[in-house]
């Protein structure tokens, strides 16, 4: 059994990672201040004898011991990370300067959960962990996007330095149930407009891509990085290759959901990447992994959720 602390335990991609690891045996501290995170992703968790919840703010030191560390705490999504960008900033290479001296002192493997906007609107289709990004240093998407790239190189200084054992993984498009419904991205946005009969907006044109991997892929993944062979850092990309337009999205959200949402086309925001997809070679090679579920099927599941949650 090992120790584990998840940090954005509560979020989306948190609470499912915080329930495999269950599964799996391990001994789960949560940890979330409940800015994006809500206790209802974890509530069903709250009985279980090796799971501990706890409210804290990764900007400021924490002390516990645990073996592994799993670093997803920051706000991930536009409307929430542009809500407030100096924290936004500030959670993502203050947290990761935290956590990092927490696994220093205690001798813990910490995986960052980086990202795709680490390539920022990429002039390289599809993106290599290689490629070093197109990313607008004073935009309004820079406190996320920059932020993820600083605490990249805060991770890789670390294991430099104080040979640190770190992993890395860049996560590109997720969804699944568990998705804040006001979160402003695409797959949540389309799922709730379409439950409530608002029309669909697309932003620019919709012709726009997106790789879209379901949530349970994406935690396998993180396990298997956390599992993997020691010296292998990464980064490694981790997402679905399949890619889709915003218009083939709301094509197939309207179809599981019925009504008669209409398309609405709005301005394109700024910075917003127009295309996105993984190259997941390294992840085929060295963790055997590539996503499973087809987005048919991922976004059923999704609209179920979505469907009780908008419901109850």
């Amino acid at each position: 059994m090992n120790r584990t602390l998840v940090t954005g335990g509560a979020g989306f991609l948190g609470s499912h990672l915080c329930e495999r690891l269950l599964e799996a045996g391990h001994d789960v501290l949560c940890v979330d201040n409940y800015f994006t995170g809500s206790k209802r992703n974890i509530a069903h968790l709250m009985d279980h004898h090796y799971f501990e919840a706890m409210r804290h703010d990764v900007t400021f030191p924490l002390y516990v011991e645990t073996d592994r560390i799993f670093n997803l705490a920051c706000p991930a999504s536009p409307v929430h990370y542009q809500f407030d960008p100096v924290q936004t900033t500030k959670t993502s290479v203050h947290g990761a300067i935290n956590m990092l001296g927490l696994a220093k002192r205690v001798k813990a493997r910490i995986l960052q959960a980086s990202t795709s906007e680490v390539y920022g609107d990429p002039e390289v289709h599809p993106q290599q962990e290689c490629y070093w990004g197109k990313v607008n240093p004073i935009g309004i998407r820079a406190c996320y996007d920059e932020g993820k790239r600083c605490a990249e190189t805060l991770f890789f200084d670390y294991h430099r330095q104080h040979a640190l054992d770190i992993k890395v993984v860049r996560i590109f498009n997720t969804y699944g149930p568990r998705m804040h419904p006001n979160d402003g991205r695409v797959v949540s946005n389309f799922i709730v407009q379409a439950l409530k009969g608002e029309d669909i907006t697309i932003y620019g044109e919709g012709t726009q891509t997106r790789s879209f991997c379901y949530v349970d892929d994406l935690v396998e993944a993180m396990l298997r990085m956390m599992d993997s062979e020691a010296g292998f850092t990464g980064p490694v990309n981790i997402g679905n290759p399949f890619e889709f337009s915003m218009l083939e999205l709301a094509e197939k959200v309207l179809a599981i959901v019925g009504g008669r949402s209409k398309l609405v086309f709005k301005p394109l925001p700024a910075d917003d990447p127009r295309q996105r997809q993984p190259d997941i070679t390294l992840a085929r090679d060295k963790l055997d992994w590539e996503p499973k579920v087809q987005l048919d099927d991922g976004l059923k599941q999704t609209v179920r959720y979505f469907r009780d949650l908008l419901e109850a």
